[in-house]
């Protein structure tokens, strides 16, 4: 039976297999492996591509959005930590790090609604939570959008609300390396952005690794100290700090790899376009929304489809059965998790966040993957509910 997984990094190495090796080749000769050259070739070539002045490379992408909110803390407060009292909008249909990120940080999470259309937070719910009418709006200091599966949230809206409201805004592009906005990358619009390069994602390593980016230089300045446990002499800090540096030879792959993240995003849209095509059809599930009807630039880390009637797990039985594989992303909103009890605020039902929890199935979306792959999961798929 032919096997279709989720992703196949073995045949992504192959394919860039000439420049992996010569990068770490070079390592193994010049033998720095704590914040090597590689480190900051990476950093500037990354600030080129998304247009920011700053990229920190760091060690993974929750400490980006770690950091990255104890620098904010520390320009906007003056203080090492946000206090509890302090609240940050962001999505609660994410991975935990985002919501996890923010009580590290020293702050209340407040989890505002999804759009269903786009998986992505909904910027008139986040204004109604602004706006209902009580003295507790202005503690909200932050938002974290989530550009959730590679969809850019609706920035304009997010960013207007921002200036309003004088919150600072930190980007979650853990999935969308390389996603736009209105001709924007991803990590250049708001105060910063946190990239993760975890093996599976479109830019990703060979073990953990992340990145900030941001335009701030004081932001940036902090982050640089707060990596190395907390100061520019690490034997005379200034902050509560981390050992959170990007690894050299991690730096060196991502590098490698880099020169490959554009053609490989296409190749992605090229898969979501066939997998649209071949199942708008079939009564029973919701496609993502078509690239054509949104102002973004699509980089499709998941291909994520809605399984309608409570069928969701049995299409994913089913799929197993015949040698797909496929992810839930994610079973249970961060609302639901013991770590957020009683350490977060949760606006309005949440419903639409809910509800995809039970509905949501993310397809194989492999780079290179081959036209017969992809005809056989959407084949497979139409069989299911044609039964």
């Amino acid at each position: 039976m032919k096997q279709i997984p989720m992703l196949d990094l073995k045949l992504e190495y192959e394919y860039m297999k000439k420049e992996i090796d010569s990068a770490i080749q070079r390592c193994l000769e010049h033998q720095q492996w704590i914040l090597g050259p590689e480190v900051k070739e990476l950093e500037n070539k990354i600030a080129e591509y998304i247009g920011v002045k700053h990229c920190i490379g760091v060690s993974s992408g929750t400490d980006a959005l770690v950091l990255s909110l104890r620098a904010l803390a520390i320009k906007l407060k003056g203080k090492e930590y946000f206090d509890n009292t302090d609240e940050i909008i962001t999505t609660p249909f994410t991975f935990t790090a985002t919501g996890d990120a923010i009580l590290r940080a020293g702050a209340t999470p407040v989890f505002v609604d999804m759009d269903p259309s786009t998986f992505n937070i909904a910027p008139e719910k986040i204004r109604k939570y602004l706006k209902r009418g009580d003295t507790a709006a202005s503690s909200v200091v932050g938002m974290i959008p989530v550009h959730l599966y590679g969809q850019a949230c609706h920035m304009s809206e997010i960013m207007r609300i921002a200036e309003e409201n004088n919150i600072f805004v930190l980007e979650d592009v853990a999935q969308a390396f390389g996603g736009m906005w209105k001709n924007r990358k991803l990590g250049s619009i708001g105060n910063t952005g946190a990239f993760s390069f975890f093996p599976s994602k479109n830019l990703g390593g060979f073990g953990d690794g992340g990145m900030v980016s941001t335009d701030d230089d004081e932001i940036a300045d902090l982050v640089r100290m707060l990596l190395k446990h907390g100061g520019r002499d690490k034997y005379n800090v200034d902050h509560i700090g981390y050992n959170a540096r990007l690894d050299t030879l991690q730096a060196a792959i991502l590098s490698a790899k880099f020169k490959f993240s554009e053609e490989f995003n296409r190749r992605r849209r090229d898969v979501a376009k066939q997998y649209h095509n071949g199942l708008k059809n079939v009564n029973g599930i919701t496609l993502p929304m078509p690239e054509s009807f949104y102002e973004t630039n699509h980089v499709y880390h998941q291909y994520t489809v809605r399984v309608l009637n409570g069928k969701r797990d049995e299409l994913q039985k089913y799929l197993k059965s015949k040698g797909i594989s496929t992810m839930v992303y994610y079973p249970i909103p961060l609302q639901g998790m013991k770590v957020f009890e009683g350490r977060c605020i949760t606006y309005d039902k949440l419903k639409e966040s809910e509800k995809a929890a039970q509905e949501v199935l993310s397809l194989p979306i492999e780079p290179l993957m081959e036209d017969g792959s992809v005809e056989h999961v959407v084949k497979t798929i139409q069989e299911f509910f044609l039964r």
